[in-house]
């Protein structure tokens, strides 16, 4: 692999008063530093993935780190041969990650970060409540073992999961995990406000503990789902055997691609029969652009901009 792009996970919970006026420069040092990805900006932070060539990843980490108050963002790289994102976007959000509670600030209370190093030892605990906090799509590609599924669509729904499900006078020792590790700081924050005492996080996420915990001594089980064109990875970064519905954005893998039901760009067994008429129709103009582009040996329709390269 000739690991020619960077991807870089990055964000960091800390009040941003002027949040509405960071966007353009932002924007303008990604197209710069030619930097594709999204980036949100909210009051309470900063949160995205992008990627770039070395040089430019460089550089917009080093425009980020500018500002004191980023000066230490969370930041996790892997690479990846072809670009991974068509578009750069920078957006306004309400919240960096949305988990729709009133008062909820990692930058006030959160749980205890661990290191990737001290994971193993804390999850082998069995006193100790394993809580994966993503999407169920996600979970269903990948999780450490002995992890509970919340079986969430959406992070606004783990609120109320945790109150049917759990008590903070029974369970002690909570733990809880995502990709990045930014879930974990709102999920965090929110369970230690509701009462539950020992709430630990793994620092950086799980392509933190990718990074540093050796494959032999892994007890991850499966792929990782990104939110990028690679779909998964795995331990060791590389990208993973899995596509992805571009209708309905789940995972598909080797027998999901032999039924009957799936259609390239159209429709899955996940959602064949879910679309509405309006989301099919415009899967299949989307899928044609694509193929004709490829049939012309032009770039990815989707965020590429003919007339300026004219």
């Amino acid at each position: 692999m000739s690991q020619a792009i960077v991807v870089a996970a990055l964000y960091k919970f800390v009040t941003l008063e002027d949040y509405l006026e960071l966007r353009e420069p932002l924007l303008a040092c990604m197209n710069q530093h030619g930097v594709k990805g999204t980036l949100l900006l909210a009051l309470e932070g900063i949160n995205g993935t992008v990627s770039g060539s070395r040089e430019g990843i460089d550089g917009l980490l080093a425009w980020l780190r500018n500002d004191p108050r980023l000066v230490d963002i969370d930041h996790k790289e892997s690479y990846c041969d072809e670009q991974p994102f068509y578009r750069t976007k920078v957006k306004l959000k309400k919240e960096i990650v949305t988990l729709g509670v009133p008062g909820v600030d990692p930058n006030h209370t959160v749980g205890t970060y661990v290191e990737p190093k001290d994971w193993n030892a804390l999850i082998s605990d069995p006193e100790v409540l394993l809580i994966d906090t993503r999407n169920d799509y996600e979970v269903a590609i990948g999780t450490f073992q002995g992890a509970v599924d919340p079986k969430t669509e959406s992070f606004r729904e783990f609120p109320e999961y945790i109150k049917a499900h759990f008590d903070p006078s029974k369970h002690k020792k909570v733990a809880m995990f995502c990709t990045g590790g930014i879930r974990c700081e709102k999920a965090s924050s929110y369970m230690l406000g509701e009462g539950f005492e020992a709430v630990y996080h793994l620092k950086g996420g799980i392509l933190k503990y990718f990074e540093e915990v050796p494959q032999e001594d892994s007890l991850w089980q499966g792929d990782c789902f990104v939110f990028d064109n690679r779909v998964t990875v795995r331990h060791d970064l590389s990208e993973g055997e899995y596509d992805q519905c571009h209708a309905c954005r789940h995972p598909i893998d080797a027998a999901d691609r032999e039924s009957p039901h799936y259609s390239p760009g159209v429709s899955c067994p996940h959602c064949w029969d879910t679309l509405s008429e309006k989301t099919r129709r415009s899967a299949i103009d989307r899928q044609k652009q694509i193929e004709l582009a490829k049939a012309r040996n032009l770039p990815h329709p989707i965020g590429f901009n003919y007339k300026a390269e004219a």
